[in-house]
């Protein structure tokens, strides 16, 4: 007899032998054992797993010439010695009819089938028809064998195997037994492979089995034709195959996971030509882009169940040292980074399929990765944006936890959140924000952030502050807010106009006052950006209330700097000062009054304006953007 590849040389014969279906091979025993023989049985479940391996040990068991209880058969299980045993096993069976119904699928094939179902077995106690990928039979051939499904003769069996049961008509699964089967775990693969290795006389690493259980991917016939195959392209010592890790990951065109853990390194660390390096490396070793693709899918997926379960999860189907690299990995990132990451990667992967320059794309998904550890979680930046209201501390950020490495650097002054992005690592961002001052030596060191301003037409704004943009409902839940609809009157013009007259101050020096008591008190609640930003504001007390005019900016980041907590102080302050509660700020662009950049002219003596505009770093900035420093905030912790 020629060569037999491992699948069927150690094909399962007994219900003991089959790796990781206890809950089919205990049910199918008990079966026998108490003569509950069904009629009609689907087996479905995933490739090579054994499906049609125990629908012949069945026919195997039923058919077999031995009784159940004597000494050659304890069990129910076959007793693998008599001659309907040995023809089963062999395929040569009369009445073990094994159909491909892939190919005999028509109405045509299952008449006859259907036919030849009334006459006796041959021979044997039953006739059993074993209908492999079952679900490939048309529609009109499973209504020409419902009937005859429905109500057998005594002696005839249909055991259907199949890895789409979905695709059975429901009235035929209705009729039958259904058994799902699972996917072989890591660990039983394993063990079979290495009981394998010693029977073929094969000298194998274990890190060479594990690659081989887990390319098996839950298919017990996939390791085991990966394993042929790796024992025929094998070196051989002492005339017996030596099976090694190099070797196996070469034959599969894979890479080591020691690999993508420097990767994720590089990401973790925002090292963006280090990661392009280590990707040409990859590719320039003949790797494609889709296979690294997908093999950083898995790697990330592995990181991700190691942060959510441990490193002994049972969500792990790898190797001791791959569960130990996949939780050193997950270190480095949270459970939304993990999550995140392996979304933008699945979405690479994807897009790798149907595009030409692959590995354009797969540099450009594997960026996004760097570029994605720059946003800031939600909460960081509500509480950022609303600061610290009644002395109360904001919420802590979830990105505390982060990374040791990152953990462990000195933390700079955090810039003020108007964009969801933070900062960039180092040099000049692409946004409006620039870096002033040094982290030693310098006389601005906690000055964090110099905003300059863009220049916009001229806006009057009817929405300052986030506060206007909320619901009824939302408004409501603020404990001490006012009514929504006086606030919003506060905020148009129109409203202003027709306000009644109060009791105001009635020069500059009053609406000086105003300012300076107002800037104090959101200074004192934390507010330090709107306090800076209405502190070099023009304002303007006229008969309807407070104007105030800032330096020229968008409403949006308007309604960021001066937002609701910030606006009620702003309002009970001008009514602690006998001044009208209403109030309307809006950027300044030459509509009348002092613009807010003639602030910036002739700083204060002494001020966080005169050493932020003083700094050779502001100064250089000015000149290589032909900019203007329109205002300076102030982010020092109070």
């Amino acid at each position: 007899m020629g060569y037999q590849v491992l699948a069927r040389k150690y094909r399962p014969q007994r219900f003991a032998d089959v790796a990781g279906q206890d809950h089919v091979t205990r049910t199918l025993m008990n079966a026998l054992a108490q003569n509950r023989i069904a009629h009609g049985y689907i087996l479905s479940g995933h490739r090579g797993i054994g499906k049609t391996t125990i629908a012949r040990i069945v026919a195997m068991a039923l058919n077999c010439r031995t009784a159940i209880g004597t000494d050659a058969r304890p069990t129910p299980e076959p007793c693998g010695v008599c001659d309907s045993c040995t023809e089963i096993r062999s395929g040569s069976a009369v009445d073990v009819i094994e159909i491909d119904a892939a190919t005999n699928r028509g109405i045509d094939e299952i008449r006859e089938l259907r036919d030849a179902a009334r006459y006796a077995p041959a021979r044997d106690r039953y006739k059993i028809y074993i209908l492999d990928e079952a679900h490939q039979i048309t529609e009109a051939a499973f209504n020409a064998l419902l009937k005859t499904l429905e109500e057998p003769p005594a002696h005839v069996i249909f055991m259907m195997a199949t890895t789409q049961p979905e695709d059975i008509p429901q009235t035929i699964r209705s009729r039958c037994q259904h058994f799902s089967f699972h996917a072989v775990k890591f660990d039983d693969i394993l063990a079979q492979l290495k009981m394998i290795a010693g029977q073929e006389n094969v000298v194998a690493e274990d890190d060479a089995l594990a690659l081989l259980a887990e390319a098996g991917d839950g298919s017990m016939r996939d390791a085991l034709s990966i394993m042929d195959q790796a024992i025929a392209s094998a070196p051989t010592e002492d005339g017996k195959a030596a099976l090694s890790a190099a070797q196996i990951r070469e034959l599969m065109g894979s890479v080591p996971n020691a690999v993508f853990e420097r990767l994720l390194e590089a990401v973790a660390q925002g090292q963006s030509a280090a990661l392009m390096e280590q990707i040409n490396l990859l590719l320039n070793a003949g790797h494609s882009p889709s296979s690294l693709a997908r093999q950083m899918v898995r790697y990330l997926r592995n990181t991700l169940m190691a942060k959510l379960g441990g490193e002994q999860t049972e969500l792990l189907q790898i190797s001791g040292d791959e569960r130990a690299r996949a939780a050193r990995t997950a270190l480095l990132f949270t459970e939304e980074e993990l999550t995140r990451n392996l979304q933008i990667v699945l979405r690479t992967f994807d897009d790798l399929n149907y595009r030409q320059e692959q590995r354009f794309h797969l540099e450009l998904g594997l960026l996004k990765l760097i570029h994605a550890q720059r946003l800031l979680p939600l909460e960081e930046l509500l509480s950022a944006v609303t600061g610290k209201t009644g002395g109360s501390a904001s919420a802590p950020s979830p990105r505390a936890s982060a990374t040791p490495a990152r953990a462990a650097a000195p933390s700079a002054p955090q810039p003020p959140s108007h964009s969801p992005f933070g900062p960039s690592g180092g040099g000049w961002s692409a946004g409006p924000k620039m870096e002033a001052g040094s982290r030693a030596g310098n006389s601005v060191s906690n000055l964090s952030n110099v905003t300059e301003m863009p220049r916009p037409a001229p806006v009057l704004t009817t929405e300052p502050t986030a506060t206007a943009e909320m619901s009824p409902a939302e408004a409501a839940r603020q404990p001490d807010s006012e009514p929504t609809k006086g606030f919003s009157e506060s905020l148009t013009e129109g409203a202003l106009a027709k306000a009644p007259q109060t009791a105001r101050p009635s020069d500059a020096t009053d609406a000086d006052t105003l300012r300076q008591a107002v800037v104090n008190a959101l200074d004192a609640a934390g507010h330090t950006s709107a306090a800076q930003l209405l502190g070099v504001a023009a304002w303007t007390v006229d008969g309807a209330g407070v104007r105030i005019e800032t330096a020229a900016m968008g409403k949006k980041m308007l309604s960021l700097t001066v937002n609701a907590a910030a606006e009620k102080i702003i309002r009970q302050q001008l009514q602690q000062m006998g001044a009208p509660a209403r109030f309307l700020i809006v950027p300044g662009a030459g509509t009348g009054a002092a613009p807010a950049s003639a602030a910036m002219a002739a700083p204060l003596a002494g001020s966080v304006q005169e050493a932020a505009l003083a700094n050779p770093l502001v100064q250089r900035a000015k000149e290589m953007f032909k900019a203007e420093v329109r205002s300076v905030v102030d982010l020092r912790k109070k």
